[in-house]
């Protein structure tokens, strides 16, 4: 059984002054990945993943998620290609719902979720790998739409999603799904496999396939060593391909997760 790739995360409640100091640290200790959130009111997903990227070299920074209906799904797509263009083969962009409080919040919910983050998917998608889209969605409407710097390998394009419908549409359509650290073991068991099996009905089931599970761990509590490498056994033999360590709220920086997990290198 090959052995997950290791990321951990930085937190939305930990100063956006403080991330180039902690990219060049995971970046240093080795770590693979490191992900970030875009959650309703804190940092934006797009320049927080520009600046990491800009101050490593072989760290591959993930956002998970960038809500869809804050943005255009055009303005998206140039946003993802450019910074794809700019670091080839490091950025991981992970679409979803949001929180749809705060999607109510900004005067951005809608009436399907799912109706948009399909066209949404669907149509990102498309114009980062270099095709024309012209849709006349019940969300997405583009008329005769071609990115002019598409990038040359694009990104693999993520959904995050906790609801079987919802991880059921990211094996469908996208590149891999985020299961987030609230699941039990069973429902991302259970999300791994939905995700798979509507892949499969789908016809892409020899298709690359990324599983992101985030694990909440405090590296403060006794043992964490241990139950790192207890988690990533775990999560492996359950269909994670990806896991994604995250520090506590209240103490959110995420340096003593990457020592902890530089250890095991």
């Amino acid at each position: 059984m090959t052995e997950p790739t290791i990321g951990v995360t930085f937190r939305p409640q930990s100063p956006p002054e403080d991330l180039r100091d902690v990219a060049r640290a995971a970046d240093e200790a080795g770590i693979a990945q490191l992900w970030l959130w875009e959650d309703c009111f804190f940092e934006g997903g797009i320049s927080t993943a520009a600046a990491a990227l800009a101050c490593t070299e072989r760290l591959h920074v993930g956002v998970g998620l960038l809500p869809v209906p804050l943005r255009n799904p055009a303005l998206a797509a140039i946003e993802i290609a450019t910074v794809a263009r700019m670091f080839p083969g490091r950025f991981r962009p992970g679409l979803g719902h949001g929180v749809l409080e705060w999607m109510e919040q900004v005067g951005a919910r809608v009436p399907s979720p799912m109706t948009l983050l399909r066209e949404y998917t669907t149509a990102v998608r498309r114009l980062l790998h270099g095709h024309t889209v012209d849709v006349e969605g019940r969300y997405v409407r583009l008329h005769d739409v071609t990115l002019d710097w598409p990038p040359a390998s694009p990104p693999p394009l993520l959904v995050g999603g906790r609801g079987p419908k919802t991880v059921g549409l990211a094996g469908e359509i996208a590149d891999g799904v985020i299961l987030d650290g609230v699941l039990t073991l069973d429902q991302v068991r259970e999300g791994a496999a939905q995700a798979a099996a509507a892949r499969n009905t789908a016809g892409r089931g020899d298709e690359p396939f990324d599983t992101v599970v985030f694990v909440d761990v405090d590296p403060a509590a006794p043992g964490v060593d241990a139950r790192i490498d207890e988690t990533i056994a775990t999560m492996s033999g359950i269909g994670a391909t990806t896991v994604v360590f995250v520090p506590p709220e209240e103490t959110p920086d995420p340096g003593p997760l990457i020592e902890a997990c530089a250890k095991r290198g």
